[in-house]
């Protein structure tokens, strides 16, 4: 699907364009006694993977050096791997999950759904495929953090509450934590986005993670408890 051009309404959610993921960046080393950087995959869309961003200002770069500052990921080196591809669906993710979500991962970040709802599938169709990857990561024993989207109003109120409504129930289903909005404060605000009104920009980014990294650092902690057990 090439780059839609998009206003009002859909810059909710997003139009997600097709592209390749980016690296996160550097590891920056191990953490206390040369124990190797816990690995947080961000499995997800062009909002992880930093569409129209240089790599250095995309959301795992981003993330990965606010929890290296001030220790805030508890004295563990942390990578964040960015494991995004524009354009995804829900659908997609599920069907590369074995191979973006290696044997390495110590927890995974699951932002997934947006082009879901602007392409009005079914909100069933998301559902299963979000249950699925859920019920597969936690049969590996991976902690997760579900990141929550959520439809743009122009898709009618019917299908924005069924759409919306997938998150937190899943959420619960699952026993996982869970960001009820990746966009939270920054959809429909021109000053953060792009000039597609549509993708967050540099300060776009930079806001979602100071609203994200609490509960990053929770999964971070709970990466590091799992791999002090193994």
């Amino acid at each position: 699907m090439p780059a839609l051009a998009v206003t009002g309404a859909l810059a909710v959610t997003g139009a997600l364009a097709l592209g390749l993921a980016l690296p996160a960046g550097a590891t920056g080393g191990g953490g206390a006694e040369g124990r190797p950087p816990l690995r947080i995959v961000a499995l997800g869309d062009s909002l992880v993977a930093g569409y129209g961003l240089p790599p250095g200002e995309a959301f795992p770069v981003r993330l990965q050096q606010a929890l290296a500052a001030n220790g805030r990921s508890g004295g563990r080196a942390v990578e964040i791997v960015n494991a995004g591809v524009s354009g995804d669906t829900a659908s997609d993710g599920l069907a590369r999950l074995d191979w973006a979500v290696g044997d390495d991962a110590d927890a995974v970040m699951v932002e997934l759904g947006a082009n879901d709802a602007l392409r009005g599938i079914d909100p069933a169709v998301t559902r299963k495929a979000l249950d699925e990857i859920l019920r597969r990561l936690a049969a590996r024993g991976l902690p997760v953090l579900l990141v929550g989207m959520q439809a743009p109003p122009n898709m009618g109120p019917a299908y924005k509450q069924a759409f919306d409504a997938i998150y937190p129930e899943l959420a619960a289903a699952h026993g996982v934590p869970l960001v009820p909005f990746f966009l939270d404060g920054v959809a429909a605000e021109r000053a953060l986005n792009q000039r597609d009104g549509i993708h967050p920009n540099a300060e776009g980014v930079r806001t979602i993670v100071s609203r994200v990294l609490p509960q990053v650092e929770e999964l971070v902690a709970r990466a590091a408890a799992r791999r002090d057990r193994s």
